[in-house]
């Protein structure tokens, strides 16, 4: 697997992996018209861009080298809170999941953590999200639950999730 900084070019595969990986992740958990508008909201072109823009926040793109195809992608943010950076997605195409893949993209975010000197990872996942256990998997441990109106009349009822990372 190669990690692969992504930048504006990209936006156009990354709205396509997003929706490639959502429509399988969130058909049992969010209504078809809940999912439209958060890739709408979330994917959209200025969104990631002005994300892109922001010198903390990172995009990268998961390139499988054997089979020259991208498999997902992460994005995340340092300093979101003191010493935490914030895992905002990650999200693999559904041929690429049990591969061990995502665990490979916990470690490369890890290594990123150290780098930027943070010391802890947050995320948020849906609480009927069966990422959840993946999550816990890696180490994360729930610390928080919330409940957030993205607007237009939808709602996102999440675990917040917290880890925090050992230097070697």
């Amino acid at each position: 697997m190669k990690f692969i900084e992504a930048n504006e070019k990209d936006i156009p595969l990354i709205q396509n992996l997003a929706e490639r990986s959502w429509k399988t992740a969130y058909a049992e958990i969010l209504s078809p018209e809940q999912i439209d508008y958060m890739l709408g909201t979330m994917y959209s072109r200025n969104g990631i861009t002005q994300q892109m823009q922001n010198a903390d926040y990172h995009y990268y793109l998961i390139f499988d080298e054997i089979n020259n195809s991208f498999e997902g992608f992460i994005g995340f943010e340092h300093g979101f809170q003191e010493y935490t950076t914030k895992l905002h997605r990650i999200y693999l195409v559904p041929e690429s999941k049990g591969k061990g893949i995502g665990r490979t993209a916990i470690d490369f975010l890890k290594e990123k953590v150290v780098s930027a000197a943070d010391r802890k990872i947050i995320l948020n996942v849906n609480k009927n999200n069966a990422a959840k256990k993946f999550y816990e998997s890696q180490g994360f441990k729930v610390s928080n639950e919330v409940v957030v109106n993205i607007g237009d009349g939808f709602l996102m009822d999440d675990y917040e999730m917290e880890l925090y990372v050992t230097y070697n």
